[in-house]
């Protein structure tokens, strides 16, 4: 929800989509999937810098904190991953 109101976009236009394929610009899409792939596999990234551009074309910068989300018994379960805007 809070991308999509950053971005500009509405709920139904985010909401099930892939966050790099659908709204990392061409060049920043391989880092930024190496980044939460990194975490799924247990290797956190911390302040990893990108470009987000609105739906209207704005750039904003964001920087990302992706971390490891663990199970009970120590595995990975998923990532969380935290951008901020700091445009």
């Amino acid at each position: 929800a809070k991308a999509s109101s950053l971005l500009g976009f509405s709920k139904e236009e985010t909401i099930g989509k892939n966050l790099v394929s659908n709204f990392i610009t061409e060049e920043f899409r391989e880092s930024v999937h190496n980044v939460l792939a990194a975490a799924l596999s247990g290797k956190e990234t911390a302040n990893f810098e990108f470009p987000l551009f609105t739906k209207d074309g704005k750039r904003k910068e964001i920087l990302l904190n992706a971390t490891t989300r663990r199970g009970p018994n120590g595995e990975v379960t998923g990532v969380i991953g935290v951008g901020q805007d700091i445009t």
